[in-house]
C-alpha cells in the first residue's frame, strides 16, 4: 500500500464572520513571534485589550469586503486543487492549516493521523520567509506535533521566492493588469510592488524577508523587461517599520507626475483584507485623490498555473527527503 503523505498549506487564517473578528485579533496579538507586548506574562491580557479596542474598526473593514475574510475558503480551494493534481503522483492528503483561526494545527494534525498519514510536508503560502509568518507557523506546528505526542516527521518548505512557475503566473497576472490600460498608456504605467510591512528590527536581526522579496522582483523584471518600485503596507503600532509605506509611495509617484499605477500584491498569493480592502479600496481612492488611476493585479488564489507551482514544491520536497 502506498504511503500517505499529508500536505499542510500554512497560512494566517481570517475571521469568516463578524463575531470572529475580535477573537481572531486576540489570537494574532497573543503571538510573541509577531509582536512582544511587554513581559510574556502580560502578552495575553494586553492582546485582549488591543483586540477589544480594534475590533469595531476591523469589523467595519471586513463588512466592506462581504462581512468576513475569504482567506479560509480560498485556502481550502487551493488545498482541494492541489490534492487533485497530486493524485497521479502518489497518495497525498492536502489540508489548509491556519495560524490564528480555524482550522488550527491541532485539529488538522489529528485529522491527518486519523486518515493514516505517516509523514507531513509543511508548505507555507508565504513565498518569502519571515519569522512572523512562516517562522510562527512552523513553530506552532512543531509544538502541537509534540504536545499531541504524534511525532510525525515534517518536511518544512522554508520559502520559494523565485520558483519559476510562481514567477510565471505572477508575470501573467501583471501582463493581464497592464492590459487594463489603453495600449498607448501601457508604457506609462508604473509598477508598484506592495508587500506586507515588517518591523525594521526583524531585518536588523537577520530576517531574510526583504532580500527574498528582491529575488522575486529581480526574477519578474527579467521576464517583464520593466522596473517597478517596492513599498510596504499594513503597518501598525509604534515601532519603526519598513519603508517606504504604500501611501507614501503613492504620494511620491504623484509628485513625479505618474498618472497610471499597477499595484502588484507581492507577498500575498490569496485575496484577503490587505488586497480587497487596503489595495482595491483605500489605495485606489488615495490614488484617485492624487490624480492617478490605480489598478491591481489579481490574486493567484486557486489558478491552475499556481496549483502547478505548489505541486512542484511538494514533489521536490518528497525527492529531497528520499535523497537525504
Amino acid at each position: 500500500m502506498a504511503q500517505k503523505i499529508g500536505v499542510l498549506l500554512l497560512n494566517m487564517g481570517g475571521p469568516e464572520k463578524q463575531e470572529d473578528v475580535r477573537p481572531f485579533l486576540y489570537n494574532l496579538f497573543s503571538d510573541r513571534q509577531i509582536i512582544r507586548l511587554g513581559p510574556a506574562l502580560l502578552q495575553k491580557p494586553i492582546a485582549a485589550m488591543i483586540a477589544r479596542r480594534r475590533a469595531p474598526v476591523s469589523r467595519a473593514n471586513y463588512q466592506k469586503i462581504g462581512g468576513g475574510s475569504p482567506l479560509p475558503r480560498i485556502t481550502a480551494a487551493q488545498a482541494q486543487a492541489l490534492e487533485q493534481i497530486l493524485a497521479d503522483d502518489g497518495v497525498f492528503i492536502v489540508r489548509s492549516c491556519m495560524r490564528y483561526w480555524h482550522p488550527f494545527a491541532d485539529a488538522v494534525l489529528q485529522e491527518m493521523v486519523a486518515v493514516g498519514v505517516t509523514k507531513l510536508i509543511a508548505l507555507p503560502l508565504y513565498p518569502h520567509y519571515c519569522r512572523a509568518t512562516t517562522g510562527s507557523s512552523f513553530l506552532d506546528l512543531r509544538q502541537h506535533n509534540e504536545k499531541l505526542g504524534l511525532d510525525l516527521p515534517v518536511r518544512e518548505i522554508r520559502s520559494w521566492p523565485a520558483e519559476p512557475e510562481y514567477i510565471h503566473v505572477l508575470v501573467s497576472r501583471i501582463r493581464e493588469g497592464l492590459a487594463l490600460f489603453a495600449a498607448e498608456e501601457q508604457g506609462a504605467v508604473q509598477l508598484v510592488y506592495s508587500a506586507h510591512s515588517l518591523p525594521k528590527k526583524f531585518i536588523e536581526q537577520g530576517d531574510p524577508y526583504v532580500e527574498e522579496l528582491k529575488r522575486t522582483i529581480e526574477a519578474l523584471e527579467k521576464q517583464l523587461g520593466r522596473q517597478g518600485r517596492l513599498c510596504f503596507q499594513s503597518r501598525s503600532g509604534p515601532v519603526e517599520w519598513l519603508g517606504p509605506s504604500t501611501p507614501d509611495m503613492l504620494k511620491q509617484l504623484a509628485e513625479e507626475g505618474w498618472k497610471n499605477i499597477l499595484m502588484v500584491p507581492l507577498a500575498f498569493v490569496s485575496d484577503h483584507i490587505e488586497t480587497l480592502y487596503e489595495i482595491d479600496m483605500l489605495y485606489r481612492e488615495q490614488a484617485a485623490e492624487l490624480g492617478m488611476r490605480l489598478e491591481s493585479s489579481r490574486g493567484l488564489n486557486d489558478d491552475p498555473q499556481f496549483t502547478k507551482a505548489l505541486r512542484t514544491l511538494v514533489l521536490r520536497a518528497v525527492d529531497e527527503e528520499h535523497n537525504s
